[in-house]
């Protein structure tokens, strides 16, 4: 195997990898928001925690997904039609992760004291629901 398929390989890896990060995202996103709803925390509760659980496995799929694109570009041969077809996929990406990220903390990306990214949503989430989990299971 060269060298250029190699990397193609790998850029074909993290494809995958961030299409699995968005369907495993909306799998915990399902269950959480029914864990939430079955805990009697109400249906707005329980939709917002699926809306964030999910829209966090969206931007990291998302930011993968732009990795993949730079590792397939620069493995290929160079061109400026290449260069200006990434550029457009990256700009629509990114600004589809500003938008979620608007929706999700409800403030621009900007004017955050704190960076969060998809994953950092996710595990947010993930720990909320151990917490409440945790308060919620009576103690021996």
């Amino acid at each position: 195997m060269d060298t250029e398929q190699a990397f193609i390989t790998v850029a074909v890896v993290f494809e995958a990898a961030g299409a699995l990060a968005m369907i495993v995202g909306a799998v915990i996103a399902i269950v959480l928001g029914i864990r939430t709803l079955a805990r009697g925390d109400g249906g707005t509760a329980a939709f917002t925690t699926l809306r964030t659980t999910f829209g966090g496995a969206i931007l990291l799929g998302l930011e993968v997904l732009v990795a993949a694109d730079l590792l397939r570009t620069i493995t290929s041969k160079p061109s400026l039609e290449d260069a200006v077809i990434l550029g457009i996929i990256v700009l629509i990406r990114t600004i589809l992760s500003i938008s979620i990220q608007i929706e999700i903390e409800g403030v621009l990306p900007w004017r955050r004291a704190l960076l969060t990214s998809g994953a950092g949503v996710v595990a947010g989430e993930v720990a909320r629901e151990r917490r409440a989990s945790a308060a919620r299971t009576p103690r021996d």
